[in-house]
C-alpha cells in the first residue's frame, strides 16, 4: 500500500502561483492531480507517467497548470499558475492512471487551494 500526502495549499489572490507537492511512501507509477471544488464532483486535473513523457491535462487547466515528477524523492508536483477563482478547490493527487478518478488506487488526504478575486 502507498501513502501519499499533499502540501503547498493556501491562499492565493487571483493571477498567482502555488506549487503543490506530493509525497509518496514508495515507488509509484502512473501518478494523476484531481481537484474537487464546493459543491462539485471530483474532477481530474493532469496525470504523468513514470518516465514523465506522456502527460495530460484537463482542458480547464491547460497552459496554466505544469505536473512533474522526482522518481529518486518518490514526490510528484503540480505547478499552478495563472490562478483563477474557480481553481479554488481541494487537490488531491493518486496513483494510477487516464482521467477518470476509477482509474486511481490510493488518493492523499487533499490540499486546499484558495484564490481571491
Amino acid at each position: 500500500q502507498v501513502q501519499l500526502v499533499e502540501s503547498g495549499g493556501g491562499l492565493v489572490q487571483a493571477g498567482g502561483s502555488l506549487r503543490l507537492s506530493c509525497a509518496a511512501s514508495g515507488r509509484t507509477f502512473g501518478m494523476g492531480w484531481f481537484r474537487q471544488r464546493p459543491g462539485k464532483e471530483r474532477e481530474f486535473v493532469a496525470a504523468i507517467n513514470w518516465s514523465g513523457n506522456t502527460i495530460k491535462y484537463a482542458d480547464s487547466v491547460k497552459g496554466r497548470f505544469t505536473i512533474s515528477r522526482d522518481n529518486a524523492k518518490n514526490m510528484i508536483y503540480l505547478q499552478l499558475n495563472s490562478l483563477k477563482p474557480e481553481d479554488t478547490a481541494v487537490y488531491y493527487c493518486a496513483v494510477g492512471g487516464g482521467s477518470d478518478w476509477r482509474g486511481y488506487n490510493y488518493w492523499g488526504q487533499g490540499t486546499q487551494v484558495t484564490v481571491s478575486s
